[in-house]
């Protein structure tokens, strides 16, 4: 219960619980849509409220995440500063289409808002996208530096050693929790621009499962910050 009131105390928390409902908001009317459709109608409309409210709940942030960047000029790890930085831009400009689509809903002013959700899924895409290319980055870099731990010294002879490999990858990752969280992340919201933009064909019960366990592994990094991928 401390936890949850903690994650509620901020907006960030609060944005990430309006997204974890939205998405089972999805889910259900996936489910429903052949058996019960006053009840889709109602989870629809859930997941367009909840939508516009993380909406306002960002509003202005595109400037912050702009802020943001500067101090990631300093980083000493080339690969990290140029794929954060851009994908902070990509978000930031994500944020903007997103602010301009809140502000159509809203009715303060007349915006094609197809052309927009378009243009804002197109950039929420380039951020992930960067966010993936660092984290594969990141888990090569650790298995570089844990490859004497990983590979045996006479290298592999069977099946017997690759499998030992294997295992000995997964312990070396599972101490380094915060890069498998971001990846597991990055690698369920990849698919939910990728499907809004028509490039693959995902059911929404499919995107709605990404988005809940998206939403769970950013909820888990806000409860813990300790297993958080910094800079992220």
């Amino acid at each position: 219960m401390d936890s949850w009131v903690k994650l509620n105390g901020q907006t960030a928390g609060r944005d990430k619980t309006a997204r974890l409902l939205q998405y089972l908001s999805r889910i259900l009317w996936h489910r429903l849509q052949h058996s019960n459709k006053d009840q889709v109608n109602v989870f629809k409309n859930l997941e367009f409220q909840l939508s516009t409210f993380r909406k306002l709940l960002r509003f202005g942030k595109c400037l912050d995440v702009v802020y943001s960047t500067v101090a990631l000029f300093d980083h000493g790890d080339p690969t990290v500063r140029h794929t954060v930085i851009l994908s902070r831009i990509a978000n930031s400009l994500f944020l903007l289409a997103d602010h301009l689509l809140w502000l159509g809903r809203a009715d303060l002013c007349n915006i094609d808002t197809q052309k927009w959700s378009r243009i804002s899924n197109k950039y929420w895409l380039y951020s992930i996208t960067m966010n993936l290319v660092r984290d594969f980055y990141e888990i090569s870099s650790i298995i570089r530096a844990q490859k004497q731990t990983i590979v045996p010294q006479c290298g592999v002879q069977n099946f017997n050693d690759l499998c030992a490999i294997f295992l000995r990858t997964v312990t070396v990752l599972q101490s380094n929790r915060g890069v498998i969280i971001d990846t597991v992340k990055n690698a369920c919201d990849f698919f939910i621009p990728l499907t809004a933009l028509g490039h693959t064909k995902l059911s929404p019960g499919a995107v709605g499962c990404l988005g809940v366990v998206s939403s769970l592994a950013g909820i888990l990094v806000l409860l813990d910050p300790k297993i958080k991928l910094s800079p992220a």
